[in-house]
């Protein structure tokens, strides 16, 4: 899997180029000044902002659901009590 190393310049006259050889699994990194650099990445859709520590989260009420433990909450006048009460 090459490696590739590119100025911001470089990435902005050949976006279309970069943004292939990423799509084929090479690694593009791009350097904005002399500090900063960024790597472009291909995502999917289950690659969206779910870090494992929020996937535990969801197993877990999920978890809680199935076992009952939750609060039903249907009307409005429901939903205050339930809300003052927390």
């Amino acid at each position: 899997m090459p490696l590739l190393e590119v100025t911001s310049r470089e990435f902005r006259e050949k976006q279309k180029s970069f943004f292939e050889r990423a799509d084929q699994g090479d690694k593009i990194i791009i350097k904005r000044g002399k500090k900063q650099s960024y790597v472009l990445t291909p995502i999917d859709e289950n690659d969206l902002y779910f870090t494992p520590e929020m996937l535990a989260k969801i197993d877990q009420s999920i978890q809680e659901i199935k076992e009952g433990k939750f609060t039903r909450v249907e009307t409005k006048e429901e939903l205050k009590k339930f809300l003052n009460g927390l």
